[in-house]
């Protein structure tokens, strides 16, 4: 029978800040004996790492590993960017990712609920976070498994502060293999200009409507100011979305643009000249959503002459598909508390 209860373990973990299992265990390993419980704790590192856990992990860094037609990349936060560029985080780094590229853990989640070293993920990572000295988190993960068809490639930036990896469908293995490299420039580019989203078609419609409202508006308060300067006005667009530029749309501006023709007293018979040219500035004057955040839509950095999709569509020659992909960024979206230095000071004092 055990020598400890409820009140047991819940002054335990008042005293050391660990889990209550590991509270439990400490104390069944140390027959109900709280100093040696604290012990065993402290021997294990657990009640060191629950401290630290308590701190914001917002530094850290990206890892990908890209092999054959798969590929991982994993978001590990820690508290210091000091700590993230240790020997001892990288071996980390290189340990998680490694387990999930050979265990098939599509995220985050998938990795801390696994085992890893015949052990929970968590208490592995508790022993780490003692040994680092440091809170960390394994916050983001996402892995990409394709066959022969799929062509895989990926990028860290140096500083490993954002990384990428992105797949293509082929039309078979040869194709898929041509396609990596090119991958590879795009995966690049996509570290560099932070696209949020594939294409347009994955946008949700409130998000592109509260967009193209704040849009309209910031373009009308910056053309006051052009107009105070005696400047060209820019362009107020309708629509921010390829989303919202329907058949019905379309039909519409093209009627429209047959209207301006007849005014300016263009010949009908080379409407169809001109017509195309004006279309496509309509699509490009109202789709600047698309432009900043759609990977396939953005003007690719080494041709700005051509969109990521063009290039890509130039080199695949209508036989591959970019079809997924993931950008990470270390601290992305985690919000961090300031600390009032004078108030954690009079609160050590008191």
């Amino acid at each position: 029978m055990a020598n400890f209860g409820p009140k047991d373990i819940k002054k335990l973990r008042e005293m050391t800040d660990a889990g209550m299992m590991d509270c439990k265990k400490a104390l069944a390993a140390s027959d109900g004996d709280m100093d040696k419980a604290v012990e065993w704790l402290r021997d294990q590192g657990i009640g060191a790492a629950a401290k630290k856990a308590s701190k914001t992990a917002a530094e850290g860094a990206i890892g990908v590993k890209v092999d054959g037609h798969k590929a991982v990349i994993v978001e590990i936060n820690s508290q210091t960017d000091f700590v993230a560029q240790n020997d001892k985080f990288k071996d980390l780094m290189n340990t998680v990712i490694e387990h999930a590229f050979a265990n098939d853990l599509a995220d985050a989640e998938a990795i801390n609920a696994s085992e890893i070293n015949g052990q929970p993920f968590g208490e592995f990572l508790s022993l780490q976070i003692a040994t680092i000295g440091e809170n960390l988190v394994v916050r983001r993960s996402a892995l990409i498994a394709g066959d022969e068809t799929t062509a895989v490639s990926g990028y860290v930036h140096s500083n490993a502060q954002n990384g990428v990896i992105i797949a293509a469908r082929c039309d078979d293995a040869e194709t898929a293999e041509k396609m990596t490299p090119v991958l590879r420039e795009i995966a690049m580019h996509a570290a560099a200009m932070a696209p949020k989203s594939l294409t347009y078609k994955d946008f949700d419609p409130e998000y592109v409507e509260a967009e193209t409202k704040g849009r309209i508006e910031a373009i009308k308060k910056e053309n006051e100011e052009l107009e105070r300067l005696g400047k060209t006005l820019k362009n107020v667009p309708q629509y921010v979305s390829r989303l919202q530029l329907t058949d019905e749309v379309l039909a519409e501006a093209e009627a429209a643009l047959k209207e301006e023709l007849k005014a300016e007293g263009k010949p009908e018979k080379i409407w169809d000249r001109i017509l195309p040219g004006k279309l496509e500035r309509f699509i490009s004057d109202n789709t600047t959503l698309d432009q900043e955040q759609c990977l396939l839509d953005q003007k690719f950095v080494m041709d700005d002459s051509k969109t990521v999709g063009e290039y890509f569509a130039e080199k695949a020659g209508g036989k591959a598909e970019i079809i997924t992909f993931t950008r990470l960024e270390v601290g992305e979206g985690i919000e961090v508390e300031e600390e009032d230095f004078a108030a954690e000071v009079a609160k050590q004092m008191a």
